[in-house]
């Protein structure tokens, strides 16, 4: 399987660069796997693909403000972008991506948000740096909420905004740590969510903290041969029964993104004893899961999910889902219609 297999012309001026007036007013695309069709919605019509019994699960991360700024000791200027917190390590400890002009080498001190020090620190996976944060108060992401900013996708290519800080972030976001948000969650509103719930369907929370990795290109020819960086997950054992017993029950499971997707995916199990059946377990860990057309899909009835970038990991998901060739013809159509693309773009379900 090759990578250019996935890839599709994209006219710059369609990647959104600002979030719709209004978080319903995004377009939604309804793909229907049965039959190949393709139908042209709008966002605040999602009640209607929704049947009561319907299962639906949302990420609950929260983007934390991940981008600091500050000094070298040398006095040059650095950019810090924390990632992922190393927990092996004592203290506040990050691996972090950096940019300034000279690559900090280890021993190197900081100055960011002109009060905190920090050093580099030996070790730090390929491209990475480990930094420890000289950090000694109650709670460091409450700092990061004061100091830092919010860490908006490459290609939005305009500094962060104040409206950003509530944006880029779903109306249900509870558990700080991820670096990106899950972005099919952002079209969300309070009053969506309750109108589905007056409607029957059940809304259940996991967690996965988006890391870096989804806005990575896979760098091999051969997908394959792509490896995914790993991230922390968190399934309630509340969301593993309601899911659970809604596969017993034929009712659907629709994932709000290709986060929700790869949690559910990989935490299913198939239950020994004959029958065969798979069963979402409950629980904390890291995965890697790569989706890829191939993939049988064990949890998943439904996906809504936004307009993904060519060549990329989560397009590969969406193609592994609804298929590639329909997929591709969806995203022709979704240019050919002047949706906006990638994280403050439209909307697709795929049913």
């Amino acid at each position: 399987m090759l990578l250019r297999d996935f890839n599709y012309t994209l006219p710059s001026e369609l990647i959104a660069q600002q979030p719709a007036a209004r978080r319903e007013d995004s377009r939604l695309m309804v793909l229907e796997r049965n039959g190949e069709h393709i139908r042209n919605s709008l966002f605040r019509n999602i009640e209607d693909h929704f049947c009561g019994g319907d299962v639906l699960v949302i990420n609950d991360t929260r983007v934390i403000p991940a981008r600091l700024h500050g000094y070298k000791s040398s006095g040059g200027k650095i950019e810090v972008f924390l990632v992922r917190r190393l927990h092996e390590f004592s203290g506040q400890c990050w691996m972090c991506l950096t940019r300034s002009s000279k690559s900090p080498r280890p021993g190197t001190r900081l100055t960011l948000a002109q009060e905190l020090d920090a050093e580099v620190l030996e070790g730090g996976e390929d491209g990475y740096k480990c930094i420890r944060f000289d950090y000694s108060g109650p709670d460091f992401l409450t700092w990061l909420e004061r100091k830092g900013s919010i860490p908006l996708p490459p290609y939005i290519e305009r500094e962060p905004r104040h409206q950003d800080l509530e944006r880029y972030q779903t109306t249900f976001s509870s558990v700080p740590g991820a670096v990106a948000a899950p972005t099919a969650g952002l079209h969300f509103t309070a009053q969506i969510l309750h109108n589905l719930h007056q409607k029957g369907v059940i809304v259940s929370p996991l967690t996965l903290h988006v890391g870096l990795g989804t806005f990575l290109p896979v760098r091999v020819d051969n997908i394959l041969e792509h490896r995914m960086h790993a991230e922390a997950y968190s399934i309630p054992e509340q969301t593993a029964a309601a899911v659970n017993q809604a596969k017993i029950e034929g009712r659907r499971v629709v994932a709000l993104g290709t986060t929700v997707t790869r949690t559910l995916e990989y935490a299913a199990t198939v239950e020994q004893g004959g029958q065969g059946r798979c069963e979402v377990q409950p629980g904390s860990g890291m995965t890697d899961m790569f989706i890829y057309p191939g993939y049988q899909f064990q949890i998943i009835n439904a996906l809504l999910t936004n307009f993904h970038l060519p060549e990329s990991t989560l397009l590969m998901l969406v193609s592994a889902f609804a298929g590639t060739d329909f997929a591709l013809r969806a995203y022709a159509e979704a240019v050919k219609e002047r949706y906006r693309f990638f994280s403050y773009g439209d909307c697709m379900l795929i049913t």
